[in-house]
């Protein structure tokens, strides 16, 4: 393999790289990998990212040596031959593994190191994270290391605290390279710079050679925004004039930049003159300032912007796998170190003037720097004595199905064309040609927002802590579709918490539904989560007019905007919304990470932490999940691929009816899973058909079509359950099971299933991240809204039967169908045998209520539709509207014409008025209906729409009892 890693200079033309990462390189700027696990050298992988992107170098810490321990079975084998080790702790075990690690990767990296003459092709290995305040057992420890992995181009990292700089010094005359870590301050990177300059004088005067050794000075960024911008927020709060507002407003997401630029400059400074001249005449490198910490944690701000803006000659830049990918998709090189330097004095010196102690925040972040390394090395050595204790690999991969032969091979080999291809490690790197090459590349941001959030994890304890403290009883989530699923799986799982606000979640325009919501609240102790990521989706806009004038009635208009908060993407509507209204918290999206796949994001979190969840203990777990599922892990060995696989090649071989059962505990699961599938894949006429809450029957109930995914709590699984669903496998029905240990796992299940359908999707052939059928269904129901402005009505409509108040409508084409079946006895049985008898084998039935969603009507409608299924031998699904419009309607609307549909309307009993509008939510729902109906009819679909009186506990029973007349 030939390495281009000559000395960096500033000799090339960026022009002539098309990878922005090895574009760096002609800025004078080295680019390193913050992560390391053994599959990421063992497979290769490390080396083609050498070759593909110019990578210099790689960084560890104990974060990420965890979870690569927990979410991967690469070091199972290892960790059973350890442990028989009986003069081996857990510490002991780990460096064993680490070193190992280390040896290697210095080993691929060492063309690098001979071929820039030592500027480069480094590992860093870390002291114990224990020892930060320890001086002579940093020295100790530093020695060990360094002698243990015995390799010229390995780093030991030590922290840059008061005791650690001394023993930076020392290591340093000894010859040892240092990484010196958790730098936030110029004045202690000034203290760490003087440190490496006076060891190369200790050195020289041993007679050492000052050419052998190499430092760096790990400045961390973004952390530094996290904190300063919190503060500002709470003083943006509190500023008493709009130009302080402004002034305030206008340093979030500039200190952390600001701060490093002025470091660089210092840098230049340090070293030059007569002192240092005189070391670089022996040999002597300079101690080149590497960012660190350069992952965007702010999701309103670009997700690769502490890459872009701290460009510079004799820099290193250590970046996280999801920051990398994104730079190397979409990443800008420019020359920006040296940019507005003044703006960058400016901005030091405003933020001093608004009394913001720069010193406080810098010496806060290296305590907790401090504390959050020992923390993961805590996490680390457990993780060690777990695992090695296991005589099976890591229990992440709890996936097992069983297939007829013929798939299973046909499985199979879409696994191997998955490894053989490397498509893991392109859907990693956002490769839009994985799928349609269209804009698929601009929707993977949810690759890497566990780690993110992870990142920022103070902001959920601070929301909870908030809520807790304003005496908020219940938490009211305003929105729709990936916006409320997600956070109705977690109120559903995890029930009331004690202490906690209890979580209600709204997301359908029906009348009644909106007044129950509002019967079981006290408004005056209500927090009302208003969550839209266009910020421009009419449902939660209604919902979010209608609270807040009812809040602003009972607690007055300069208190209404305290009890609201905003989730929403950077710029939106919504966010002048929120700012206008005096909204007390306003959270951000992600852009580049569409509605179904943000229940990692703050869509989902925010709400979950305000619930009651330890949301870190959540992120945690689900990060194991991500490590298992990464680019260095084999397809035939990634749950998320092996998942994937099956279900797309299975779509392709005709069993599209994805059946999903789930334990009691963690049922919900299927309505969030519902959306993900249905509205990625449900497209172009093809489609995986998600199949949620239907019961599990006897195996002759089943056909050629369906494949059936049990996700199984194991803290609490349904032993009737089991018994059905092994009668299933007996059958010979294709099946997956999946074991969720425990309900904190559930969102390992997000992850392995957002993957999947990612995987399938590209198997399919089709764009898993738009929803071009939604649309439809939108602008039909903004056209009968807008009709009703302007006129006070909707356009009139006839039935073409009714009975008993009982009424049945459909477009022309429909109504011919069904009334040539029919003959000349119209009846309301007849007319839904005529619509049943379009059923058949490989079709599905779905049932479309635009009514309250209760437990009474549930019942109803789940019977209506187990009675069909149980008849006609065909899979089912039941929707609630307008709610399933954002999710499964797009497969019903855009994927296979398999579906016959049965829509469900009433009267309403009482109507509500939607403030500041015309149209009452009476008049919306029914325009959503008539929307929704009019877009199926349109792409041909076998529809009937039912509509029933204001009596809707009779009308539900009256149909019920025609439906099952018609299917006697």
């Amino acid at each position: 393999m030939s390495i281009s890693a000559k000395p960096t200079t500033q000799s090339e033309d960026p022009r002539q790289y098309s990878n922005p990462l090895k574009a760096l390189i002609s800025y004078g700027q080295s680019v390193w990998l913050d992560y390391i696990r053994r599959s990421l050298i063992t497979t290769g992988e490390l080396a083609r990212l050498m070759e593909q992107d110019g990578l210099r170098g790689v960084t560890s810490n104990p974060a990420i040596f965890e979870k690569a321990i927990t979410g991967s079975s690469d070091y199972t084998q290892a960790l059973q031959e350890l442990v028989k080790r009986k003069d081996l702790d857990a510490q002991g075990i780990f460096e064993q593994l680490a070193i190992k690690d280390i040896q290697d990767a210095t080993n691929v990296l060492r063309p690098v190191y001979v071929e820039t003459k030592r500027r480069d092709g480094y590992v860093s290995l870390e002291v114990s994270p224990y020892l930060a305040h320890k001086t002579q057992e940093t020295l100790e420890e530093a020695r060990r290391l360094w002698k243990a992995v015995g390799r010229e181009n390995v780093m030991i990292k030590v922290p840059g605290t008061p005791e650690g700089i001394p023993a930076i010094r020392q290591l340093i005359s000894e010859g040892i390279n240092i990484n010196v870590t958790l730098l936030f301050a110029q004045e202690v990177y000034e203290r760490v710079a003087e440190a490496y300059i006076t060891g190369l004088e200790d050195l020289t005067k041993r007679g050492g050679d000052l050419s052998r050794v190499a430092s760096v000075a790990s400045f961390f960024v973004s952390r530094i925004d996290s904190l300063i911008d919190s503060q500002l927020a709470d003083r943006i709060k509190t500023a008493k004039t709009p130009a302080e507002q402004a002034l305030l407003s206008g340093l979030q997401g500039k200190v952390a930049i600001a701060n490093a630029k002025l470091t660089y400059q210092r840098y230049k400074e340090i070293f030059s003159g007569p002192r240092w001249a005189a070391l670089a005449s022996r040999g002597a490198q300079t101690q080149r300032v590497l960012w660190a910490s350069t992952s965007t944690k702010n999701p309103a701000y670009r997700d690769v912007l502490y890459v872009e803006e701290l460009i510079g000659p004799d820099t290193v830049d250590t970046i996280p796998p999801a920051t990398y990918d994104a730079f190397r998709d979409h990443g800008k090189p420019r020359a920006s170190l040296e940019e507005d330097l003044e703006g960058a004095f400016d901005t030091m010196q405003t933020l001093a003037r608004v009394g913001i102690s720069m010193k406080e925040a810098t010496d806060k972040l290296t305590e907790d720097g401090v504390k959050l390394f020992a923390e993961a090395f805590d996490k680390l050595l457990q993780a060690v004595e777990k695992h090695g204790a296991q005589s099976a690999p890591s229990a992440i991969n709890n996936l097992t199905y069983r297939l007829p032969d013929p798939l299973a091979q046909a499985v199979k080999d879409a696994l191997a064309d998955w490894k053989t291809s490397g498509k893991v490690k392109r859907l990693w790197a956002r490769d839009g040609s994985l799928w349609t090459n269209s804009d698929e590349s601009a929707w993977l941001g949810w690759l890497g927002i566990t780690d993110d959030q992870i990142s920022r994890q103070d902001q959920f304890g601070k929301i909870a802590q908030d809520v807790r403290a304003a005496g908020f009883t219940h938490a009211v989530l305003l929105g729709m579709g990936g916006s409320s699923l997600c956070v109705e799986v977690f109120k559903l799982t995890y029930g009331r918490i004690q202490g906690c606000p209890e979580t209600l979640v709204l997301d359908s325009t029906d009348p009644a539904q909106i007044r129950d919501i509002e019967s079981r609240i006290n408004l005056a102790k209500t927090l009302f989560i208003v969550s839209s990521k266009s910020g421009s989706t009419l449902e939660p806009n209604i919902f979010k007019q209608y609270f807040y004038e009812h809040v602003k009635q009972v607690v007055g208009e300069a208190e209404a905007g305290k009890h609201f908060i905003a989730i929403t993407d950077p710029g939106s509507k919504m966010q002048q919304v929120a700012e206008s209204s005096g909204f007390r918290h306003i959270f951000f999206g992600v852009p580049s990470i569409g509605g179904r796949y943000s229940a990692l994001s703050n869509f989902g979190m925010i709400p979950a932490a305000i619930q009651g969840l330890d949301v870190p203990k959540f992120l945690d777990r689900v990060e194991e999940m991500v490590h298992a599922c990464a680019s260095v892990v084999p397809a035939d060995e990634n749950p998320g691929v092996i998942l994937g696989a099956i279900l797309g090649t299975l779509q392709k071989a005709g069993r599209d009816k994805v059946t999903i059962f789930a334990s009691p505990g963690i049922s919900d699961l299927g309505a969030w899973l519902e959306q993900l599938i249905a509205e990625s894949t449900g497209k172009q006429g093809k489609g995986l058909i998600p199949v949620d809450r239907e019961r599990i029957g006897m195996p002759d109930l089943y056909g050629s079509d369906r494949v059936f995914a049990y996700l199984r709590l194991g803290s609490a699984p349904d032993p009737g359950q089991d018994a059905a669903v092994a009668a299933l496998e007996k059958a010979g029905q294709p099946l997956v099971r999946i074991t969720v240990p425990d309900v904190y796992d559930l969102g390992q299940e997000f992850f392995r299933w957002e993957i999947a359908t990612a995987v399938a999707g590209s198997i399919m052939g089709i764009n898993p991240f738009n929803q071009p059928d939604v649309e439809a269904s939108k602008i039909a129901t903004r056209k009968l809204t807008t009709e009703y402005e302007k006129s006070g009505s909707l356009p009139p409509e006839s039935p073409f039967f009714e009975d008993q108040g009982i009424k049945l409508f459909t477009d022309d084409k429909n109504a011919r169908t069904l009334k040539q079946a029919l003959g000349s006895n119209p009846s309301l049985a007849g007319y839904l045998r005529a619509h049943l008898d379009r059923l058949h084998s490989s079709d599905y039935f779905t049932v479309l209520g635009y009514i309250q969603m209760n437990d009474p009507n549930e019942a109803q409608l789940q019977a209506l539709r187990h009675a069909v299924r149980d008849k006609k031998r065909v899979a089912t699904c039941l929707g609630f509207g307008p709610r399933f419009l954002h999710s499964t309607g797009q497969a019903y609307k855009g994927g296979p014409n398999s579906g016959v549909f049965l829509q469900i309307t009433c009267d309403d009993a009482a109507d509500l008025p939607v403030p500041e509008q015309k149209y009452t939510f009476g008049i919306v729902k029914a325009a959503q209906a008539r929307g929704d109906f009019q877009v199926l009819v349109e792409r041909d679909r076998r529809a009937l729409r039912v509509h029933l009186p204001a009596d809707l506990a009779g009308g539900l029973k009256k149909l019920l009892d025609a439906v099952q007349q018609a299917l006697s």
